[in-house]
C-alpha cells in the first residue's frame, strides 16, 4: 500500500505541526500514515517534514512537503484555500504541475499558477524607462505563454479551475506573497541538484506548507 510518511527529521522543533498536516493529507487521499525518523522512507508516495530541517528537500526522488513552524500561519488559510503553483511558462515542470492539479482536485479548490517574469534585456537601453505600452505588450505575451503551458492540464483536469497569475517579481517573492492565503505552494526542482537560492528563499519566507516536486 502506498503511504504518506512523516519524516521527523532530527533537529526539527515542530513535530506536531508536521504530523498534523501529514495526517490530514493521508485522510484526504485515503492513505495510511507512518511516522519515522530520518530513515525508513521506503515506498513513500509523499514525505512530510519541517521547513527548517536542513536536509528536508534532499530526500530521494519523490515529492516532499515542508511545513513551516508558525502555527498562526497554518491556521490562516481555511479549508477552501487555493493551491499556488510556481511555474516557468517557458519550461514548466510537468511533475509539479500535475501534483498541483491533483492536490486541488482532492481538496476541491482552484490552482493559481504564478509565473514570474522580468523585462527583456533591451529594456535596459531605454533612456526614459519602459513605456506602459511596451510593458503591457510584454506582459500579454507572458500571459499567453502561461495559458499555453496550462492548457493540457486544464483539459486533463476539467473539474479543476486554473487561474493565471503573471508577476513582474522574483519567483520567491511572488510565491511567498501568495502563500499568505494559500493552502499549499507547489514548486518543482531537479532531482539531481541541491536546492538553489530561489527555493531556499521561498522556504524561509513561505507562510504555508511548500511541496517540492522533483522533475
Amino acid at each position: 500500500m502506498e503511504r504518506v510518511i512523516v519524516a521527523r527529521i532530527q533537529g526539527s522543533t515542530h513535530h506536531e505541526s508536521v504530523v498534523r498536516w501529514a495526517r490530514q493529507e493521508a485522510i484526504r487521499r485515503g492513505l495510511a500514515l507512518r511516522v519515522v525518523r530520518a530513515d525508513g522512507l521506503n515506498d513513500a508516495q509523499l514525505v512530510v517534514a519541517g521547513a527548517r530541517d536542513p536536509d528536508g528537500v534532499m530526500f530521494p526522488a519523490r515529492p516532499v512537503v515542508l511545513v513551516p513552524e508558525a502555527p498562526a500561519a497554518l491556521r490562516s488559510a481555511g479549508p477552501g484555500a487555493e493551491i499556488v503553483l510556481g511555474v516557468d511558462a517557458r519550461e514548466p515542470a510537468q511533475a509539479a504541475v500535475g501534483f498541483a492539479f491533483d492536490a486541488a482536485r482532492v481538496r476541491g479548490v482552484r490552482v493559481r499558477a504564478v509565473h514570474s517574469w522580468r523585462f527583456p534585456a533591451c529594456a535596459a537601453e531605454l533612456r526614459f524607462g519602459v513605456p506602459e505600452e511596451d510593458r503591457a505588450t510584454w506582459e500579454d505575451h507572458e500571459v499567453q505563454l502561461l495559458g499555453d503551458a496550462l492548457r493540457p492540464w486544464r483539459e486533463k483536469h476539467s473539474d479543476v479551475h486554473g487561474l493565471e497569475d503573471v508577476r513582474l517579481l522574483p519567483p520567491a517573492r511572488a510565491l511567498s506573497r501568495r502563500s499568505a492565503s494559500a493552502g499549499l505552494v507547489v514548486v518543482g526542482r531537479s532531482a539531481e541538484r541541491e536546492p538553489g537560492p530561489t527555493l531556499r528563499a521561498l522556504l524561509a519566507e513561505a507562510l504555508c506548507p511548500v511541496a517540492v516536486v522533483p522533475t
